[in-house]
């Protein structure tokens, strides 16, 4: 039993100020805050084990935003000589040491770090720096699988993302057509298991899949419009990503499948939703 995840105890003693419960590595206190109403001895309850401001293991029914091992996007609440502290939604916050900061942190600020448990101190605090932590055996993952993603850096080429709490990938910042900030969470899909181990990753889904996705925003938005937009092959590719979300390239693909299904008209002025 380690603190920073849950646990199903049995309650063994009640007293004014809350109850204990029983582990292997003694009686834990639940604060009577966070006791569930109608608790009593000899009910199983589960908690969540870590330690409070005077470093006693204690008990809550809380749910902090993220466990041991977890990684998890914080914001910045206050910052010491020796680190930050990020909610992660318990009474005391996590601390992240200076040394374990990919970058100097600032209050307010929204970083990804990874929950981690200090052996010789036995306390729980928060890595940014991360690239040690991901798996790099991509033999569980393959091309055009759906994936969760966490977005936890951005560079001048895309956005660094978690993938399924265990890998990095990226996304690039040109398949990209809406706004994203560290810290924002996703479904997504692989786009490539590169040979330099690394992943490609997508938000859209790709092939016959990302044409009728495409397909249904251009219907969506000729609704929308009462059936007419200024849009067409000879648009700007900014105003067609402002406007639908999707590469010139993908419009054309979609714009000519439904053209060829008798469903739209395309003029010299934009296109027309055909009744």
């Amino acid at each position: 039993m380690h603190i920073g995840d849950y646990y199903k105890l049995e309650v063994v003693k009640e007293v004014d100020f809350g109850l204990y419960l029983d582990s292997e590595r003694g009686e834990i206190l639940l604060p009577i805050k966070y006791v569930p109403e109608g608790t009593a001895v000899g009910d199983e309850i589960e908690v969540f084990l870590y330690k409070d401001s005077e470093d006693r293991l204690i008990a809550t029914t809380l749910k902090p935003f993220g466990k041991l091992g977890d990684f998890v996007a914080l914001e910045v609440t206050d910052i010491a000589p020796h680190g930050a502290f990020l909610n992660w939604g318990l009474e005391k916050d996590l601390f992240v040491p200076i040394k374990e900061q990919h970058k100097d942190f600032r209050v307010g600020d929204r970083h990804v770090v990874k929950i981690c448990l200090d052996e010789k101190t036995d306390r729980l605090v928060g890595v940014s720096k991360l690239y040690a932590f991901f798996k790099r055996d991509f033999s569980e993952l393959k091309e055009g699988m759906e994936v969760d993603l966490l977005v936890y850096g951005i560079t001048d080429i895309g956005y660094m993302a978690v993938v399924n709490q265990s890998y990095s990938g990226m996304i690039y910042k040109n398949e990209v057509f809406d706004t994203i900030r560290v810290g924002d969470t996703m479904r997504g899909f692989i786009k490539k298991l590169r040979d330099d181990d690394k992943i490609d990753l997508r938000i859209g889904h790709v092939g016959v899949e990302a044409i009728d996705e495409n397909t249904k925003k251009l219907l969506d938005l000729l609704i929308k419009h009462d059936g007419y937009i200024s849009i067409n092959d000879k648009s700007d590719p900014e105003e067609i990503m402002e406007r639908l979300k999707m590469s010139k390239k993908s419009f054309k693909k979609a714009a000519g499948g439904l053209y060829k299904q008798k469903k739209i008209e395309i003029t010299d002025e934009g296109i027309k939703l055909i009744e």
